[in-house]
């Protein structure tokens, strides 16, 4: 057997204002677990998906076994025993768990001229290979019964029935709790036992550390270098990404708590298995963390703060004064901004420039003679932004579909500075972003914070919560079940005593 399953040599890919990937090589050897880290914007995806063939490189090969291959399409690099379990999932969540591991390949039977699905063929070979990766679902379940975690398993099942001997797995655990996590990579210790060469692309240092052999990273493009997971220490992976030390990512607490801004009484949904009864203060120029375990209501809780979610009973102050906040526009007038956990689903408007992402809260307050953009002053507020953020791209109106995750949350920020909301909400703010563009998200929450604005940050993240918060209020089950500031002992062990307090 060659020591190396899978090599790409020289690849490099350019796109219009940026040179993507510049001569980049990389080498599997089969039976591992192959991290590929650097921070957003590295190249990391853009090479996967030059090697599935969704992007075709400017120049390169790729050698399988020793042999060099093309591949022009995922249809062909899947016939070539190569899948990708994409970051972003689409599942067909009406229909059931063998009809999406079978989409657009459905066994047939041939009546004469007829092809008819053999469904029993197909519900067979689905719960074969669901029990190759452990799991035992009924190929008959609706999609849509399942959680995300489950259809990450049904993804990498698909990938299996492949014959698949490389499997590129992009931010996989992104959206997977603790308990989720340890089924993935249970079943990937069976994945690699069985030969599988799988590629990680993972932002996490604890599951790099957890579950890779080699460890490869790139920055800005070009390759780094790859090293033994265990000869790295989790610093020595940052220096590698971010090119410099990072020696503290959180950034000192320099805020000065004001007047409260935001205090909630008794807020109860509407839905009786949301949040109940839920009481707490927000100040000017603080950072106030909400943690908990998945499950704990805290999305659903600020939504209905900002109008997204209806509300059954409770009262909300603003400034001392009770206020109205039932629809998103009520909740702007009053000074709140929300940015949601889902940046691809409901944060950026993917097919739209950067200044239009921007531009889109302001558009109403820049308008000549009542009813034309004044694209002057909208320009002077996009550009400013992406200054002030330091948003890496070519121009104003590239594609935001186009930038790393990092740049596509700061150009989220952006969106809601240009509207100098008084509190700002930030979902899962880092969730997918790499260790360098974290750091600079850091640092743009406490400016603001200095700023005398307030935050609120949910995060599932234990030491950016801890990190980054003066307070914290802690979830459990609907409830706010605890507060901790960092004069209270601020601690992981305080945290989860509150969130597993049913």
């Amino acid at each position: 057997m060659a020591e190396y399953y899978l090599e790409l040599k020289g690849v490099s890919k350019s796109f219009p204002g940026v040179k993507a990937l510049d001569n980049i090589s990389l080498s599997i050897r089969p039976g591992t677990v192959h991290a590929l880290m650097g921070e957003n914007g590295a190249g990391k995806s853009t090479l996967m998906k030059c090697l599935f063939g969704i992007y075709k490189m400017d120049q390169g090969e790729i050698f399988i076994e020793g042999e060099q291959v093309s591949i022009n399409n995922p249809d062909e690099a899947m016939k070539k025993g190569v899948a990708m379990v994409h970051q972003e999932l689409q599942p067909v969540l009406p229909r059931s768990v063998a009809e999406n591991m079978y989409l657009g390949r459905f066994p047939v039977r041939n009546y004469g001229p007829l092809k008819v699905i053999n469904h029993k063929k197909m519900y067979e070979d689905t719960a074969y290979w669901l029990k190759q990766v452990g799991m035992d679902f009924d190929p008959k379940t609706l999609l849509s019964e399942l959680s995300i975690g489950q259809m990450q398993t049904i993804e990498i099942a698909k990938a299996v029935s492949h014959d698949a001997k490389v499997i590129i797995l992009d931010e996989p655990t992104s959206s997977l709790s603790d308990k989720e996590v340890d089924v993935l990579f249970k079943i990937m210790n069976d994945l690699r036992d069985k030969g599988v060469a799988m590629i990680y692309i993972s932002h996490k240092m604890d599951e790099i550390k957890r579950i890779a052999d080699d460890v490869t990273i790139m920055r800005d493009g070009t390759y780094v270098g790859t090293w033994p997971a265990q000869e790295l220490t989790t610093e020595d992976i940052i220096t590698k990404m971010v090119g410099r030390e990072l020696t503290n990512i959180y950034p000192p607490h320099e805020d000065t708590p004001g007047d409260v801004i935001l205090e909630c009484k008794d807020i109860t949904s509407i839905n009786e298995h949301s949040f109940k009864n839920c009481s707490f203060k927000i100040r000017k120029g603080e950072i106030v963390g909400f943690g908990g375990l998945v499950g704990a209501q805290r999305t659903e809780l600020m939504e209905a703060i900002f109008g997204i979610r209806a509300i059954k009973s409770g009262e909300i102050y603003v400034n001392g004064k009770k206020v109205d906040t039932s629809t998103p526009r009520k909740a702007m007038n009053k000074g709140l901004g929300l940015i949601t956990e889902d940046r691809r689903g409901n944060g950026i408007l993917g097919c739209l420039s950067i200044k239009d992402n921007v531009g889109v809260s302001v558009y109403d307050k820049n308008l000549m003679g009542g009813f034309v953009l004044n694209h002057g002053k909208i320009n002077k507020i996009v550009t400013d932004s992406i200054e002030q953020l330091n948003i890496k791209t070519p121009s104003m109106n590239t594609a935001i579909g186009s930038l790393s995750g990092g740049n596509q949350q700061k150009v989220i920020i952006a969106r809601w500075l240009a509207n100098n909301p008084d509190l700002l909400i930030m979902d899962e703010p880092t969730r997918g972003i790499d260790v360098g563009a974290k750091h600079e998200i850091y640092e743009i929450i406490a400016r603001l914070a200095k700023q005398g604005k307030a935050i609120i940050m949910i995060s599932s993240e234990m030491p950016e919560l801890l990190g980054m918060s003066d307070r914290v209020y802690v979830m459990c089950n609907g409830y706010v079940r605890g507060e901790i500031s960092v004069s209270d002992d601020l601690t992981q062990e305080n945290v989860m005593k509150y969130a597993t307090m049913f």
